[in-house]
């Protein structure tokens, strides 16, 4: 298989098995470029040559955007501003997302994440678009004992938190409009991603910078798979070259308890790891004392009633079919933290 940063436009497409109709430097549009996988994928497709378009809401941070991409100001929520970025695009990324864990009104989440990836996908139907890939997340899987796989789908009714119902509901949508009209869109599933360019940051970098700093003492016995931002984002260029229309595909690295992230993290910056247990039970008054002053505040809180429901489950995954189908590779967990770690420190989060 040739690999994709050597391809142009055209080879994609035709790799695709669709009819190129446009030029060859025609535009990828990208969802989602000024937060964290966003931007880790337009590094990684600027680097194979290709121009970019990115649609970006007007209060969107700057941080992570290119001066030489070409801009669309906009909200997936607005089906104008859609029609807009689409023009002359024929390989789409969906990666935006609403990423949080809580909101005052939960239901906001849903309806970001799901109307705005209906909008998107009809709007690119309806403009031709050739082939797509659409970042969905491992919160669609159902935990298991062991390592859960792309066969382990979780329900609508069986998610925790707004988030991840509003995931389910989304990725679901688009299955329906691959089988039903034909959307030509790979599923990608990434894990939990840790890198550079985390602007925001995810509740996975607020982790990293509150142990980092020392202000995590103990922990719950839970777990997640971790990997580099960077991979994930290979992983999807990947998708977009070899993978199957109408395909779920788990990106991810290592299967990590938290103690043991917290520790490798204490190393990297020099402190001692922290070696309290905390039973989840004892969290759930912090909790909820936490989003009651995020109610009054309007911030985000560290912990959420969510979270720790969440956090009953060792979060596992295999990601061999990616592996074994588009070449996936990740490297070392603990490199994406080091990455972390010193991208927040030299964007001032760090002291």
């Amino acid at each position: 298989m040739v690999p994709l940063d050597s391809w142009s436009a055209n080879d994609i497409g035709a790799a695709a098995g669709v009819v190129t109709r446009s030029s060859p430097f025609a535009p990828i549009l990208v969802t989602g470029a000024s937060g964290f996988l966003g931007s880790a994928i337009a590094v990684a497709l600027r680097a194979c040559g290709h121009h970019l378009r990115l649609l970006v809401r007007p209060t969107s941070p700057r941080t992570n955007l290119f001066p030489g991409d070409s801009l669309c100001e906009g909200d997936l929520r607005d089906r104008a501003s859609i029609t807009y970025a689409l023009k002359g695009v024929r390989l789409l990324f969906h990666a935006a997302a609403d990423y949080r864990l809580w909101a005052r009104n939960p239901e906001e989440i849903v309806h970001n994440n799901v109307e705005g990836t209906r909008l998107l996908m009809e709007e690119a139907m309806r403009v031709g678009v050739e082939r797509i890939v659409y970042t969905s997340s491992v919160a669609t899987l159902k935990p298991i004992e062991g390592a859960a796989t792309e066969e382990h789908r979780l329900a609508e009714d069986e998610a925790i938190g707004a988030y991840k119902r509003s995931k389910v509901v989304a990725e679901r949508l688009v299955e329906t409009m691959v089988h039903r009209d034909g959307l030509p869109a790979v599923i990608v599933n990434p894990t939990t991603p840790i890198g550079p360019r985390d602007v925001r940051p995810t509740p996975t970098g607020r982790v990293i910078i509150e142990a980092a700093s020392g202000r995590m003492p103990g922990f719950v016995d839970t777990g997640l798979n971790l990997a580099h931002v960077d991979d994930i984002a290979a992983g999807h260029i990947s998708a977009l070259d070899r993978g199957r229309i109408g395909e779920r595909y788990i990106l991810g690295g290592e299967n990590v308890l938290l103690a043991d992230m917290l520790a490798d993290i204490a190393r990297l910056v020099g402190r001692r790891p922290p070696t309290l247990k905390i039973p989840r039970a004892a969290v759930y008054p912090a909790a909820y004392a936490a989003e009651t002053m995020a109610r009054i505040r309007g911030a985000e809180p560290f912990i959420t009633v969510d979270g720790l429901r969440m956090a009953r489950h060792h979060m596992f995954f295999d990601d061999a079919k990616a592996r074994r189908e588009l070449g996936y590779a990740s490297r070392p967990y603990r490199e994406g933290l080091a990455d972390a770690i010193a991208w927040f420190r030299a964007h001032g989060r760090l002291r």
